[in-house]
This record gives structure tokens, sequence and C-alpha cells, in this order.
């Protein structure tokens, strides 16, 4: 059976539904789009989820450090150096260093495989440094938090948001809408506390499935 997911016109008559309202206008539609794109930028600062999470490679000059990262990118979360092929490919971690970590390296321009990798998460993008300068071509690989896109008009498809985050997205929008209209006000706490909750319960399920094992440091007991 194939999952139910409404598209965005139902999603935003059941927000306005939910703060009591009526969408009636063609202003009401603009505001809600308005919200909804505001929402999904907050998003990304609640952390990354997995459907946030994107796989890809850049080819490595050498003698050249620093790259730009797509443009959608927030943050860059994995990193590793890939050398040769087949049964000789090997994959070198690389250790992500601080701004100042790296300001403080005495001799930025020595030349060899990467080991850091400094991420500056500017204002106008992510760009990447390597140390050592590559002494050659590589290909890193990476997974990063990407943006989620908005809408420019208001009726599209919830293409880019997986069905179980459909609920927390009506809920937030429902929140946000009524923050808006004096006639809803009565509404806000309790959506709120609805958003708050759906959120939660869609970030908890969306994580990582592998195992997980701890073992204790015995060493210092006889």
């Amino acid at each position: 059976m194939a999952v139910v997911v409404p598209n965005m016109a139902e999603i935003f008559e059941e927000a306005y539904e939910r703060a009591g309202l009526e969408m009636q206008t063609g202003y009401d539609l603009k505001t809600a789009t308005r919200s909804l794109n505001l929402m999904l930028l907050e998003w990304q600062n609640r952390g990354y989820n997995l459907f946030m999470v994107d796989s890809g490679t850049l080819a490595l000059s050498a003698s050249t450090a620093s790259y730009d990262m797509p443009v959608d990118t927030i943050d860059v979360i994995e990193h590793q150096i890939r050398t040769g092929t087949g049964t000789s490919q090997v994959d070198y971690a690389l250790t992500r260093i601080s701004g100042s970590e790296y300001a403080a390296q005495s001799v930025k321009n020595t030349t060899g495989r990467p080991s850091q990798i400094y991420v500056d998460r500017a204002s106008d993008g992510v760009h990447i440094t390597l140390w050592p300068v590559p002494d050659q071509a590589y290909t890193l690989y990476y997974q990063r938090m990407k943006g989620l896109d908005g809408l420019a008009s208001g009726i599209g498809t919830t293409a880019g948001i997986p069905p179980r985050f459909v609920p927390a997205l009506v809920a937030g929008l429902a929140y946000r809408i009524a923050v808006k209209k004096a006639e809803a006000a009565d509404r806000v706490m309790g959506l709120k506390a609805e958003y708050e909750e759906q959120f939660a319960l869609a970030a908890s399920e969306d994580e990582s499935r592998a195992s997980f094992h701890v073992t204790p440091d015995m060493r210092g007991y006889r």
C-alpha cells in the first residue's frame, strides 16, 4: 500500500483549519508560504536529521588547498580522502580542525596527503581548506547536511520532506499562522505544544539504526 501524503494545498488548508481559520484570499496563500519557508529555515537550526544528509565527492587538485562546497550545503559532517582503486583502494579519515587551529598552523603550504580539514561556514556558503595541501590529485568523499528547498509560489509538492515529517510540517505551519492572526490567539500555546511534540516524534525516529557497543575500561581494577 502506498503512503498517502497530502499535497501542499491540502497541507495549507489543514493548517488553517487547525488554527480555526479559513484560507480565502491570495494573500492567505502568500503569508502561509512565507511562514512555511521560514519554518524550514528554522528546521536547519534544530540539528540534522537523516533526510537532510547527502553524500558526494569532490575532485582535489595538486597544490590547491581550498574548495567551495555545493551552494545548499549547511555543514560537512563526514570526510575521507580516497586513494587507489579496486582492491588497492584505501580511505583515510580527515580530522576536522577549528579556524583558530588552522590559523595557528605555522607552515600552511606543506604538501602531502591531506590529514586535516577546516570547514568555514561563511555567510556566502561553506568552504573547506585541507592540510597538508594536496601533493597530487585525490578524491574527497563527504557527507553533508543540506538545506531544505522552500516554495516559490505556495502550491507545489512535499517531495523534499519525508512522510514521517509531514505531521510536524502541518503542526508547525498551523502554529505560525495562528501567531499572526489575532482571532487565533487563544490557540497559539496549544498549537505550539503540538508542533514541538510532532517534531520531537519525527526527529527521534529519524536516526541511525547502527549497532552501538560500550566496553568498559577495566585496566584500573584487579
